[in-house]
C-alpha cells in the first residue's frame, strides 16, 4: 500500500510509541486520526507536529473499550477524510492485575482495551477498507504474548488475544484488507525507571542497548507497505526474546 494520501487512524496515538508511529505516518503522508483517552493536551501537541509536516491531523476522545464512543470516532474520521485505510491499534491500560485478585476493575480495563478495543475498532473501519478495496491493520503487541509477566496477568492475555485477533483478521477480511502485528522490546524506558533498570534492561537484549520508537515506527511502515505480507508479526526487541529464552 502506498501511504501518502490515505487516512490513517491511531489509538493511543498521542504519546510514547503512539506518538511516534503517528508522526511516521505523516511524515510519509497519510493524513492521521489520533485517538486518546485522556491526554488532550499531548494529542494535540501531536496534531500540531503532524499538520507540520504538511498533512491533516484530527484529535478525537475516544476510549477504545467503549463500542458507541469507537463508532462516533470512525465517523468523525470518515466525515472529515472520507474514509480510513489504516488502522493502528497501539492503545494499551497498563495496570498490574495480580492473581488471586479481589478487585477485577483493572481486568476489565485491560482486557477491554486491549482485545474488546481493537476489535473494535477494526469492525468500524473494516466496511470502509472493504468498500475502497483495500486496507491495511497493523496491531501493537509485546514479548508478553509469548512470555507471560508476573503480576500483569490482564496484559499478558490481553496481548495474546490480540495477536490472535490479527491472526484471525487476516482470514476474515482478506484479500482485501491485510493484517498484522508489531512486537516492540525495550524502546522507551518508563519514567520511573532507574539508571541501573535501564541498564540490567539493556543487558537482557543481545544487541546490550535500548531500541527506539523510531525502530518500531519502521516495522509498522514497512507492513503498511509490503502488500504480500498478512497474519504475521515483526518482533522490534534487540533479540531480547533469543536472550530470555536461552539464559
Amino acid at each position: 500500500m502506498k501511504i501518502s494520501g490515505k487516512t490513517a487512524l491511531v489509538t493511543g496515538g498521542a504519546h510514547r510509541v503512539g506518538r511516534a508511529i503517528t508522526l511516521a505516518l505523516a511524515q510519509a503522508g497519510a493524513n492521521v486520526v489520533i485517538n486518546y483517552h485522556s491526554s488532550e493536551e499531548a494529542a494535540q501537541a501531536t496534531a500540531a507536529e503532524a499538520r507540520a509536516l504538511g498533512v491533516e491531523a484530527l484529535t478525537v476522545q475516544a476510549d477504545v473499550a467503549d463500542l458507541a464512543q469507537v463508532e462516533a470516532m470512525v465517523a468523525a474520521a470518515q466525515k472529515q477524510f472520507g474514509a480510513v485505510e489504516i488502522l493502528v491499534n497501539g492503545a494499551s491500560r497498563f495496570l498490574k492485575t495480580p492473581v488471586p485478585a479481589d478487585d477485577l476493575s483493572g481486568w476489565h480495563q485491560v482486557t477491554r482495551t486491549l482485545i474488546d478495543g481493537a476489535f473494535y475498532c477494526a469492525n468500524a473501519v473494516a466496511p470502509l477498507m472493504l468498500a475502497g478495496g483495500q486496507g491495511a491493520i497493523v496491531n501493537i503487541v509485546d514479548l508478553s504474548v509469548w512470555t507471560p509477566w508476573p503480576n500483569f496477568t490482564a496484559h499478558s492475555v490481553g496481548k495474546a488475544g490480540l495477536m490472535a485477533l490479527t491472526r484471525q483478521l487476516a482470514l476474515e477480511l482478506a484479500p482485501a484488507v491485510r493484517v498484522n502485528a508489531v512486537a516492540p522490546g525495550p524502546v522507551l524506558a518508563p519514567p520511573h525507571f532507574s539508571d541501573e533498570q535501564k541498564r540490567r534492561t539493556a543487558e537482557r537484549t543481545l544487541l546490550r542497548r535500548w531500541g527506539t520508537p523510531e525502530d518500531v515506527t519502521q516495522a509498522v511502515l514497512f507492513l503498511l507497505a509490503a502488500d504480500y505480507i498478512t497474519g504475521q508479526v515483526i518482533v522490534v526487541d534487540g533479540g531480547e526474546s533469543m536472550r530470555c529464552r536461552n539464559s
